[in-house]
């Protein structure tokens, strides 16, 4: 999150904090957004800093739909999800907006894994489904299955985009939050217990302060996480995962059924995973996880590899026939990967980060919020995310 520096002169008054109370929130990315709902809902101040345009698609939380679903090999990611699912609930409860729709999930393939999958389900108190694969083509002619099949009906999809400004405009009716967007954190200097922010933009014209001081930061920067405040987190005797930063290539292509034909879907293929769920209005989005290459995050052409395009549509064709292969709309997006894909979410003094979400953190958004919150505020991380796991 390098970038050029702002010019040496300094307003005094602008090394101060906002409010001393207020928590400095840098990235307006999902995480982000539900650490300031979270922190005002709690009665704290918060000043979220973004350094692209609001709704931007330059990381990883842009587009209008996210997969949701409980299954997963491990029954302390499954409870997680159910948490998860609780909060998500309490959101539309608050909003009155429609977040999740529930389509229900199916995963195939690797009998293995999904049995796996069916084991953790069952430990967690999760209804679930095997069916075969002819079965579940005739439930859903728009996927062809393999191997073992699965499905749950709590899973669906998630109105994503909605979801991200569902947190900001939670977070605005408190009257606790600040936002910045065109803001860039170029710099994050550690004081003991204050660090000391360098901030780029804000705006023509703008009279927002050049740096600011604060006793509270949450780093909830995903891909940039390692660049701005690794050097700040080894200052401290800790060290950040090897998060790698890929640059993902999924498609929309268009349906040929009905949207109601279409459940969120996981093949654990032979070779690389694939999801799939329904976008409404841009059709059925398909995608390997986590194959793309590695790239800069302020360094990317946004153009989808040749042969892992090819690639794509060919197995399209193969298993989703309820789509036009022929016909994709490549998206661009950024996965922060750690070397086990869990998450990162710890603290050390007044700094707490949050990455590594490994291409699965959305649907644990409100959780996740909830967990940055707790540890901005005083709490203990859990176990599984913090640093000295590693």
């Amino acid at each position: 999150m390098s970038s050029t520096p702002e010019s040496a002169s300094t307003d005094p008054v602008s090394t101060a904090t906002p409010h001393p109370t207020t928590h400095v929130v840098i990235g307006g990315g999902v995480v982000g957004v539900a650490t300031a709902w979270a922190l005002t809902a709690r009665g704290e101040r918060v000043l979220l800093v973004e350094q692209h345009a609001r709704g931007h698609d330059r990381g990883s939380s842009h587009g209008a739909t996210r997969i949701f679903r409980q299954g997963y090999t491990d029954p302390e990611y499954v409870a997680l999800t159910t948490r998860a699912l609780a909060l998500w609930d309490a959101l539309e409860r608050e909003s009155g907006a429609t977040l999740l729709d529930r389509t229900g999930a199916v995963d195939h393939g690797r009998p293995e894994v999904v049995d796996a999958i069916a084991a953790a389900l069952a430990d967690g108190g999760i209804p679930h489904e095997r069916l075969s694969p002819a079965d579940a083509a005739a439930r859903w002619p728009g996927i062809a299955f393999e191997g073992h099949v699965l499905a749950h009906a709590t899973a669906g999809r998630i109105r994503s985009a909605v979801a991200i400004e569902t947190f900001l405009r939670l977070a605005e009716r408190t009257g606790l939050a600040e936002f910045r967007f065109g803001t860039r954190v170029t710099q994050v200097e550690d004081h003991g217990d204050e660090l000391t922010l360098t901030l780029d933009g804000g705006g023509p014209g703008s009279h927002a302060p050049r740096t600011i001081r604060s006793r509270s930061v949450v780093a909830a920067t995903g891909s940039w996480a390692p660049t701005l405040v690794g050097t700040v987190l080894a200052g401290r005797g800790a060290r950040l995962p090897a998060v790698r930063v890929t640059q993902e290539q999924p498609a929309h292509f268009p349906s040929q059924r009905p949207d109601d034909a279409w459940p969120s879907f996981v093949h654990w293929a032979d070779g690389d995973d694939v999801y799939g769920l329904l976008t409404p209005g841009e059709g059925v989005k398909v995608g390997f996880h986590g194959t793309g290459p590695v790239v800069d995050p302020d360094d990317r052409d946004f153009a989808p590899r040749p042969d892992e395009a090819a690639r794509l549509q060919a197995y399209v064709a193969r298993y989703v026939p309820g789509v036009d292969a022929s016909r994709p709309t490549f998206i661009s997006c950024l996965y922060d990967t750690t070397p086990d894909e869990d998450f990162v979410i710890d603290r050390r003094g007044p700094l707490t980060v949050a990455t590594g979400f490994s291409g699965h953190g959305f649907k644990f958004a409100p959780l996740l919020g909830e967990l940055v919150a707790d540890l901005a505020t005083g709490g203990a991380p859990h176990p599984r995310f913090a640093l000295g796991s590693r």
